[in-house]
């Protein structure tokens, strides 16, 4: 399948990565352990200050908070006055992160196989994917490390699939759309990065059914259908290099 990508023989492309389900699983027991964290603290906020909320509740903010804001961070703040960093701190606080974390080999060499500019982006908080980086060790292959703190527009919350972020983030590093590609496993974030014109490449190895509430099923990869969107679905950011390979 011939996919639209930038010419890499004329200009390099910007490779902007999404961090969890695309340079790692985080489905296996991270997602889980942040499910877990999440409904202990929307419980007590939601809760009537004696009692905490049921789970029925606190499963039903989550997941709508999720789906209307790209982040339950975001409706906590908008709806319930809670302060982002403790949210995001107490949230993405895992005792032994290390052990929890699994990825593919070689993924160092990927990078630097691939040409251009590789930036982070991701809707988790500093403190938790500059660990997961340091753990996995591609810092050093990474110009910028994009994470949720940094993702505000005129003083409001505008992360991920938000595409006036987007253009935001395009301003500040002084690039053009068609020069991008975003590698993401979350549809409504290549959705918005192709409609301001970016290229898109779709990860699926670690989708999981029903990961907004941290179940672990895989999806088959068959039942994973390329929306007109996505210009390449592929298993593995392994398989990237191959893809402009071809392309050449």
């Amino acid at each position: 399948m011939k996919v639209s990508v930038p010419n890499t023989n004329s200009s390099p492309p910007v490779w902007l990565f999404d961090l969890d389900n695309t340079l790692h699983d985080a489905s296996r027991a991270i997602f889980p352990a942040i499910t877990a964290n999440m409904n202990q603290y929307l419980a007590r906020v939601l809760g009537d200050g004696v009692s905490p909320a049921g789970a029925d509740i606190v499963n039903a903010a989550r997941i709508r908070y999720w789906r209307l804001y790209g982040a339950t961070l975001l409706g906590m703040v908008k709806h319930h006055n809670v302060r982002a960093d403790n949210f995001l701190r107490e949230t993405h606080q895992m005792d032994d992160l290390a052990s929890m974390i699994v990825a593919e080999r070689g993924l160092g060499a990927l990078l630097q196989r691939l040409p251009g500019r590789k930036i982070l982006l991701t809707n988790a908080p500093q403190h938790y994917s500059r660990e997961v980086m340091r753990h996995l060790g591609l810092q050093r292959h990474f110009s910028h490390h994009i994470a949720i703190e940094s993702m505000q527009v005129h003083g409001q919350w505008r992360p991920k699939p938000s595409m006036l972020m987007l253009r935001h983030l395009m301003r500040r590093q002084g690039l053009t759309a068609c020069r991008c590609i975003l590698v993401d496993d979350t549809l409504a974030n290549l959705k918005a990065a192709k409609a301001i014109g970016m290229h898109t490449v779709w990860i699926t190895q670690y989708l999981r059914a029903a990961a907004a509430i941290g179940a672990a099923a895989p999806v088959p990869e068959a039942a994973l259908i390329r929306p007109t969107y996505v210009d390449l679905k592929v298993k593995s950011v392994k398989l990237l290099p191959a893809l402009l390979h071809h392309l050449r």
